[in-house]
């Protein structure tokens, strides 16, 4: 006996019904959810307006009677990309000592921001160079080292310099020379009796990169140092003791 008879006729449309609708939802049910792609490492791409933001930068209050120096970088630092600030940068704003990464909306307003994403400084640029922070923030200016006549050029660092670890005993003297080591850099000359630190490391080299001083080893590696004040660099990241180069004073 065929396996539908003694059925009703809505006995048997209802099973199917339920058969076809079986067979046709296997293909739907057999497909697993589909799960979106995370988004690429370091968030969206870099505007113009964040890579013309990377480099050293001095933020100051509008007397500029307190100062200190900001480098940006396009490197991820959640919640936003790398800002490294000088060591001056504290004690002259306290308010913003939490800084821990710099942030850019889609109106270009650059946003300093604390671990949490918290912002502590908003600032907008007013010309080419220069950024202001807006009125529901505390007045600071944020100026390239080119617009305020400060950038460096490598004749002013030709010469003698010093190396100290934060106290006043001068721990390596070196020469900055004038010629060319290579089509990038000068030539370095390292002077007898210096710390183990800076013999181990084995400068041979310098050059200037956007406001940076960067001294090479032989090897490849490289420390870079930031100006804080006047004829006075100190090593980036923060060490402690801190490494701080400066000019000789002269000879008696």
């Amino acid at each position: 006996m065929p396996a539908f008879a003694g059925m009703s006729g809505g006995v048997m449309l209802s099973r199917l019904l339920i058969c076809s609708l079986l067979v046709l939802g296997v293909p739907a049910l057999a497909q697993a959810p589909q799960t979106p792609p995370p988004p690429p490492a370091g968030g969206p791409p870099a505007s113009d307006a964040m890579r013309n933001l990377v480099g050293t930068w001095e933020l100051s209050n509008p007397d500029r009677d307190r100062k200190c120096q900001l480098t940006f970088r396009l490197d991820p630092a959640p919640p936003g990309r790398a800002v490294q600030l000088a060591q001056t940068c504290a004690a002259a704003f306290p308010d913003l000592r939490a800084i821990a990464a710099w942030q850019m909306g889609s109106d270009d307003a650059l946003k300093l921001v604390d671990s949490k994403g918290t912002v502590l400084s908003e600032l907008t640029e007013v010309e080419a160079g220069m950024y202001e922070t807006t009125p529901s923030h505390t007045h600071y200016f944020l100026q390239t080292l080119a617009a305020i006549n400060k950038e460096r050029i490598t004749d002013d660092l030709f010469g003698e310099w010093q190396f100290t670890r934060g106290t006043t005993r001068v721990i390596c003297q070196m020469t900055f020379e004038n010629t060319a080591r290579d089509t990038d850099s000068f030539a370095l000359t390292v002077k007898p009796g210096c710390d183990q630190i800076i013999t181990r490391f084995a400068p041979v080299a310098w050059r200037l990169d956007r406001g940076q001083l960067i001294m090479l080893a032989a090897n490849g590696q490289s420390w870079r140092f930031e100006e804080n004040e006047e004829a006075v660099w100190s090593r980036v990241p923060a060490m402690r003791p801190p490494m701080v180069m400066n000019r000789p004073p002269p000879a008696q």
